[in-house]
């Protein structure tokens, strides 16, 4: 494809290797580098002196802030926010004279997530569907659906609404997002939205 036929934009210091499929509407930002076979969404934002390894999978409408490192094995779905200089792991024992390449680990982080600047996410644990990663946090295992973890290692500390506010539940383990309106109900041990 050539420049006159791309529905992207990419600042002319980012690198785009070969083999990548990178959605309408998207941007990338100075100094990042796409690597081969990955699969970017619509809509996406790619900040500056972002690393995107191979086959790399993000959904519609992520937005990637500057500094972060998206390795081998993670898929992002729709709507996922990458805080600023967060990262990934993939392999988790690495060591330096010993290839592991093959032993690359799957992260899968779910539709509307967000994960907080400086966080890292250990290869292999999950994150659920609009889950909150706070600053700095270090997350060691899965991370339920509408969780709010923080600390290293990250702990739950309490419920977010999609809209991004923490839930307050009542005696009936019910909340309602202060600008959504939306109702959700905490039964066992898993929050949802009432319908």
């Amino acid at each position: 494809m050539n420049d006159n036929e791309k529905k992207y934009s990419a600042h002319p210091t980012a690198i785009i290797d070969d083999g990548c499929i990178i959605g309408e509407g998207t941007k990338i930002w100075h100094f990042s580098h796409i690597m081969p076979d990955c699969i970017i969404g619509k809509n996406c934002n790619i900040g500056q002196n972002v690393v995107i390894s191979p086959k790399v999978m993000l959904g519609n409408n992520v937005k990637v802030q500057n500094n972060v490192s998206i390795y081998t094995g993670v898929i992002c779905e729709d709507d996922v926010f990458l805080g600023p200089s967060m990262v990934f792991t993939n392999v988790i024992n690495p060591r330096s004279a010993i290839v592991r390449r093959d032993q690359y680990m799957q992260t899968i982080v779910k539709t509307g997530a967000s994960i907080g600047a400086n966080a890292t996410i250990v290869c292999g644990h999950n994150i659920g569907k609009y889950a909150f990663i706070g600053a700095g946090a270090v997350v060691t295992k899965e991370v339920p659906d509408y969780a709010l973890v923080v600390g290293n290692p990250a702990r739950q500390i309490g419920w977010m609404s999609e809209y991004g506010h923490r839930l307050q539940l009542g005696a009936n383990r019910i909340a309602i997002c202060p600008e959504s309106g939306q109702k959700y109900l905490l039964k066992d041990g898993k929050v949802s939205i009432i319908e």
